[in-house]
């Protein structure tokens, strides 16, 4: 009898002993899903700041602009210099072909036709508000005086995500074999940005307009 009760207490003992040290790999493995945990939170964030640099919008654009010559004279047909442009934004810079008129009337032979490649930069950004700096550099078909560069300004407001109004302040320089001339112009323009709706881009631009507001 005692040795059957010693059996008994025996198995008792190990059957316990088996059910306790269960709670040692689940005490194991409860710090290592914690550790596990802080090490995917440090990852997150290192990963959220090295792509900071990443996020600035990047899309095409369209630019229609209706200037004046202010320092020609003349009327309304030989003033007014139309033009439009199409390029891509990378951040705060504009690669832009832009093509237009430099008035609405030729001179003889002359054309007043041109190509112009232009490059834009945003100097200062405030909310929905910027301003801008050009440096084009074009040729203008036919002319005697073929050579142009462009220096301007501009103010610009966002009205959304995918379009812009700017008034524009600028500088065209012609230069040919045997003389060169300048003319002085302001503005108006109008932008709209090739945007899908819900794209990442779309929401990098958003962000950028009100990220000042």
């Amino acid at each position: 009898m005692k040795i059957l009760f010693t059996i008994i207490l025996v198995i008792s003992a190990t059957c316990a002993l088996a059910q306790n040290t269960s709670v040692f790999p689940n005490v194991s493995k409860a710090f290592i899903a914690r550790g596990q945990h802080k090490a995917a939170g440090k990852d997150t964030v290192i990963e959220s700041d090295t792509s900071k640099e990443n996020k600035e919008p990047r899309y095409f654009y369209l630019s229609v602009n209706t200037d004046i010559l202010v320092n020609t004279k003349g009327g309304a047909a030989k003033r007014f210099s139309p033009a439009f442009e199409i390029g891509r934004t990378y951040g705060i810079f504009d690669i832009g072909l832009a093509a237009g008129r430099l008035n609405s009337l030729s001179a003889g032979s002359d054309t007043t036709k041109y190509l112009e490649f232009r490059p834009t930069i945003n100097i200062f950004s405030k909310g929905r508000f910027a301003e801008g700096l050009c440096l084009g550099a074009g040729y203008v078909f036919g002319a005697k005086q073929g050579l142009m560069t462009e220096i301007c300004n501009s103010i610009n407001f966002n009205i959304s995500a995918n379009s812009a109004i700017a008034v524009v302040q600028g500088y065209y320089f012609f230069d040919g074999t045997n003389d060169s001339r300048g003319n002085q112009y302001m503005g108006l323009s109008f932008t709209y940005n090739f945007l899908r709706s819900h794209s990442v881009n779309k929401q990098r631009k958003k962000a950028a307009i009100v990220s000042d507001n």
